[in-house]
């Protein structure tokens, strides 16, 4: 018998508001039971869990996202992103159209925006 996983679980210092920013992100609901003060919020559809911890994160994380946009550019993502309160950490865009451009969210986590679904076609 094997494994499979159930959620990606994210320590954070507030799992409601992080998960809020996630929610925007992916364009998913939080579970209609989760609310404001919860220890641990969950995004409906993305295995996605948040759960507050005491400590704040101080390392690079060993484990990220790499999203990729559906419906727009990936430089246009990642303007969305910052005015939701994303951070730029890294640009890695080329001039050639390739790369990628990597975030952080509100408590530092980093996440990655590769190039969108109709910027590889061709």
């Amino acid at each position: 018998m094997t494994s499979r996983i159930r959620h990606v679980t994210i320590d954070s210092a507030d799992a409601y508001a992080l998960a809020g920013f996630w929610s925007q992100v992916l364009g998913l609901p939080v579970h209609e039971d989760d609310e404001p003060g919860d220890e641990e919020v969950l995004i409906e559809g993305a295995g996605l869990l948040f759960v507050t911890v005491p400590e704040r994160k101080t390392l690079k994380n060993r484990i990220h996202v790499d999203l990729q946009p559906q419906d727009r550019t990936r430089d246009e993502e990642v303007e969305r992103l910052l005015t939701l309160g994303a951070a730029l950490v890294d640009d890695r865009r080329t001039p050639d159209g390739r790369g990628w451009a990597v975030l952080a969210d509100p408590e530092g986590n980093e996440f990655c925006v590769e190039r969108g679904a109709a910027e590889r076609v061709g």
